[in-house]
């Protein structure tokens, strides 16, 4: 008798967790500025605590959004941008690497591209210059 309760709760909290999914390039368009995402080395997703997810082509994009408060902060389970150097590889924005430079071509003109390590982000500083960001000094330029 108790068996079948439990396994329905198990059921239950197993099918509400909370999980990102791929970005579907050439499908997909940016919550923000609507454009269709077709750059690999460029993207960005939100997920909210419920399930809510939004896609952007950009970094700039997410940010802006992400800053318009239209669903507080606290409310995100996943802040993931793609990996400048792992095409389409989602990797949480508050731990990666950013580079801004003019000679990163973003969607959106932010010239900002996403590294998972530092090292990667190291070699492409050496190769395109800029500047070396991080998570909080990303969010409050685009403020």
């Amino acid at each position: 008798m108790r068996l079948p309760f439990i396994a329905t709760i198990a059921l239950a909290l197993t099918s509400c967790t909370v999980e990102p999914e791929p970005i579907r390039y050439g499908e997909d368009a940016c919550h923000h500025c609507k454009m269709t995402l077709v750059d690999k080395k460029f993207g960005a997703e939100l997920v909210t605590r419920k399930g809510k997810i939004y896609k952007f082509d950009d970094v700039n994009c997410m940010l802006s959004f992400y800053n318009l408060g239209e669903v507080a902060t606290d409310e995100f389970s996943h802040k993931l941008v793609v990996d400048f150097t792992k095409p389409a590889k989602l990797i949480e924005a508050d731990k990666a690497f950013y580079l801004k430079s003019p000679k990163i071509q973003t969607p959106m003109i932010s010239q900002i591209a996403a590294f998972e390590n530092e090292q990667d982000m190291k070699a492409a500083k050496e190769e395109l210059s800029g500047i070396y960001l991080v998570w909080g000094e990303l969010v409050t330029q685009f403020k």
